[in-house]
């Protein structure tokens, strides 16, 4: 299969263009490195009345970036597929006070070569993914453990 390496402007203009909320959020794509794909989102539009991230955009951030990083690999093989999450767990660790950044991963024990190996053969495939939103020290403030899945169009 041919590799082609998609634009990540391309990409965050598609989620922001197809995805109202994402374009609220003004959420934005700066690193792919064909593994982790960290997505970022100002603070001031995902404020809560505290004065910290609300939790809705935190979890959609990570949501979207786990979509994205998915959205990227596919693209990357020219495969037309629609994602979706499937299941995912939240945990919110501690209030975030600067604009948004999540930092999505394959699961520890998933591989892309499984999971497309099972797309080509099946059609559809999925696999399980890790996202966080660390902090200036690098530790974590929240995370989300999700299983997406990816179906071939017609």
């Amino acid at each position: 299969m041919t590799t082609i390496q998609p634009s990540l402007a391309d990409l965050a203009g598609f989620i922001r263009d197809t995805i109202p909320l994402a374009r609220a959020m003004d959420i934005a794509i700066p690193a792919f490195d064909g593994e982790r794909l960290s997505m970022t989102a100002p603070l001031p539009p995902n404020i809560n009345d505290k004065g910290c991230a609300f939790g809705g955009s935190l979890v959609t951030l990570m949501t979207l970036a786990c979509w994205a990083l998915v959205e990227a690999r596919l693209r990357g093989r020219g495969d037309d597929c629609d994602v979706f999450v499937a299941d995912s767990t939240v945990r919110y660790l501690e209030p975030v006070w600067d604009d948004l950044r999540a930092e999505a991963t394959l699961a520890p024990g998933a591989d892309w070569a499984t999971f497309f190996a099972t797309l080509d053969a099946r059609g559809r495939a999925r696999a399980d993914f890790t996202c966080v939103v660390p902090g200036a020290d690098g530790k974590a403030l929240a995370s989300m453990d999700a299983r997406f899945v990816a179906k071939r169009r017609a």
